[in-house]
Formats: structure tokens, C-alpha cells, sequence
């Protein structure tokens, strides 16, 4: 890819897919389909505009996810509940049978209310991992 690129092309792109920040989900899997095509041409077939928007959907793709799912020394359960819950397509109602009511899931979900151990050890068997994820 060079670094020579045509800014009419460019902004042809741009107006094309709209990129912007990245704010939900829903967009956050729109800016990962495009992606996902430009990256299926291989870095030799790229034209430069389409290097530069390739970067600049990497950019807001990886400040959103960096934001949304969050890494490092502390886990977060309500986090990993909420990304299993969409990964196995789950509604707060299918959580019944663990938390009790749709009031504690919300808390839950929404970070107001720990996960206890008794919830934690339901999780864990439901879905397979490690207690502590849920701790």
C-alpha cells in the first residue's frame, strides 16, 4: 500500500460508508463487515483510499471494543454476562431460572448489584467456564 492516495477518491469512500464513532453494537458490526471485505482483498489489491479507510475503521473499531469490553487486572462480570448473553442469544427473561427476576438480571447487567456465589456457581455451570469469571 502507498502512501500516495487521491483525497477525491477518498472522500468518495468516506461518503460511501459514513464512517464515524463507533457507538453500539449494531455499528460497531457494520464498520467490522466493511472491514472484513477490504481486509478478503489482501493488502496488494488495496488501493490507497481504501488502505487509508481500512486504518481508520481499524481505529474506531478498536476504541470502541477497547471501551465496551474492557481488559486488564480487574474482570468484570457484568461485562462477560452481558457479552455471553448476546454470543447465545439470551434475553433477561432466559436468565430467569438464575437470578430470580427480571429486576436483579437489570441489576445485574447494569453493574448496581454483584453477581452472588450461589448466581455464580448457576453461570458457571450454564455456560460451561469458571466460576470466577463470574466473581
Amino acid at each position: 500500500m502507498t502512501t500516495n492516495y487521491n483525497p477525491k477518491k477518498y472522500a468518495n469512500l468516506l461518503v460511501e460508508y459514513l464512517p464515524s464513532v463507533i457507538q453500539t453494537e449494531k455499528e460497531n458490526e457494520k464498520a467490522l463487515e466493511i472491514a472484513g471485505r477490504l481486509m478478503m482483498k489482501g493488502d496488494h489489491k488495496l488501493s490507497p483510499e481504501e488502505g487509508r479507510l481500512l486504518d481508520l475503521l481499524a481505529t474506531l473499531i478498536e476504541d470502541f471494543e477497547e471501551k465496551a469490553y474492557p481488559m486488564g487486572e480487574k474482570s468484570n462480570p457484568a461485562v462477560a454476562l452481558r457479552e455471553l448473553m448476546f454470543e447465545h442469544k439470551l434475553r433477561q427473561n432466559d436468565m430467569l431460572d438464575v437470578f430470580g427476576s427480571q429486576g436483579v438480571v437489570s441489576q445485574v447487567l447494569n453493574g448496581k448489584r454483584e453477581i452472588s456465589k450461589a448466581q455464580a456457581r448457576k453461570l458457571s455451570a450454564r455456560f460451561r467456564l469458571p466460576i470466577d469469571i463470574f466473581i
